[in-house]
C-alpha cells in the first residue's frame, strides 16, 4: 500500500509518500508545497497549494492518505486560515478517490516517537532513523512522513483487530 502523509500549512504544506508492505515501511518521496502569491491574497495561495498537491498525487499515485488535525491556537484568524489550507489537504486526496485518515498531532508523535508531547526535533530524528540515508526536504516534510507512518501503523492495527474478530466468530 502506498500512503501519502500531508502536514497542512498555508505557507508550507509538507508531504511524504511511503510504501507499506506488512510491517516494512519504505520511503518513496517527500517535499514541500510552497504557497505562491502575496500574503494578502488567500485565494491565490490556496489555489497554488491545490495545484501543487494535485501534481504530487498525480505523480506518486498513493492508495491512502493521512492529514494532521489543525492545532488551534490563540490567534483565531491564523487558525481559520490554517483550516482553509487543511481543507485543500483533505480535498485533493478525496478527488483522487482516497480515504483520508485524520490524526491529532499528539497521536502522530506518540506513534513515531513514543511520547505524545515530543518536540519537533525528536519527530525529525525518529523519521530519519526510520528512513536512513533519505534526504528529507525540511521539517514540514518530516512531519508529513511521520503522519504517513502513523497512518500505516493504525491501518495495520485495525487490520489485525478485524482479523482477530473474524477468527473469534
Amino acid at each position: 500500500m502506498r500512503v501519502i502523509g500531508i502536514d497542512p500549512g498555508l505557507r508550507n504544506m509538507g508531504w511524504g509518500v511511503i510504501d507499506v508492505a506488512g510491517s516494512r515501511l519504505s520511503h518513496v518521496a517527500n517535499g514541500i508545497c510552497h504557497s505562491e502569491g502575496a500574503d494578502g491574497d488567500l485565494a491565490v495561495r490556496l489555489l497554488s497549494l491545490y495545484s501543487q498537491l494535485t501534481e504530487v498525487l498525480r505523480t506518486w499515485q498513493p492508495e491512502a492518505a493521512a492529514v494532521e488535525h489543525t492545532f488551534v491556537n490563540k490567534d483565531a484568524v491564523a487558525t481559520l486560515k490554517l483550516g482553509q489550507a487543511r481543507g485543500i489537504a483533505l480535498l485533493v486526496p478525496a478527488q483522487f478517490g482516497l480515504a483520508v485518515g485524520e490524526y491529532a498531532p499528539n497521536a502522530v508523535k506518540k506513534t513515531v516517537v513514543g511520547v505524545g508531547h515530543a518536540a519537533k526535533v525528536q519527530v525529525d530524528h525518529m523519521v530519519k532513523l526510520q528512513f536512513p540515508g533519505v534526504k528529507i526536504t525540511g521539517p514540514d516534510a518530516a512531519d508529513a512522513l511521520a503522519i504517513a507512518i502513523c497512518h500505516a501503523h493504525h491501518v495495520q492495527s485495525s487490520g489485525r483487530l478485524a482479523a482477530a474478530l473474524r477468527a473469534a466468530e
